[in-house]
C-alpha cells in the first residue's frame, strides 16, 4: 500500500491501480484526491473520466457504459430524415409508380443506431441530416 502525504503533514493511504490485462473489464483512468476535512478526518473522492465516443455509419470498438465490456457495436439503420427527403425528392420528380420507396432500401439513406452485442443496450446513434 502506498501512503501519500497531504500539505498539512497527514499520511493517507492510497490503493494501487488495477490493469486490465485481456480488456474484457474496460479500463478507465482513475483520479483521486485526498482533502482533509477535520482534524483526524480525511475525504477520499474518486473521479471516472471517460472519453466522448462519436459514432458514425461503421462499428466503433468502445466500452459498454451499461455492462462496463470491451465491445464492437452492432449496427441498426433506421428511415430519418434524409430517408424521408429522398423519397419526397422522387416522388416529386415523379416516381410516383414505387420508385419513390427506394431510399428505405438503401443503408446510406437511413440513420444507424448502435447497440451492445452483450446486452442490447443503445448506445448511440448516427443522424445523417
Amino acid at each position: 500500500m502506498n501512503v501519500a502525504s497531504v500539505s498539512t503533514g497527514a499520511q493517507v493511504p492510497m490503493e494501487a491501480p488495477v490493469v486490465a490485462m485481456l480488456f474484457t473489464e474496460c479500463p478507465v483512468p482513475v483520479y483521486r484526491a485526498a482533502c482533509v476535512v477535520g482534524s483526524s478526518s480525511v475525504a477520499v473522492q474518486t473521479v471516472y473520466v471517460q472519453q466522448p465516443i462519436s459514432f458514425y455509419d461503421h462499428p466503433v470498438q468502445m466500452c459498454c457504459p451499461s455492462c462496463s465490456k470491451m465491445i464492437v457495436t452492432q449496427l441498426s439503420y433506421n428511415a430519418g430524415a434524409l430517408t424521408w427527403l429522398s423519397c419526397g425528392s422522387l416522388c416529386l420528380l415523379g416516381c410516383v409508380a414505387g420508385c419513390c420507396f427506394i431510399p428505405f432500401c438503401v443503408d446510406a439513406l437511413q440513420d444507424v443506431d448502435h447497440y451492445c452485442p452483450n446486452c442490447k443496450a443503445l448506445l448511440g446513434t448516427y443522424k445523417r441530416l
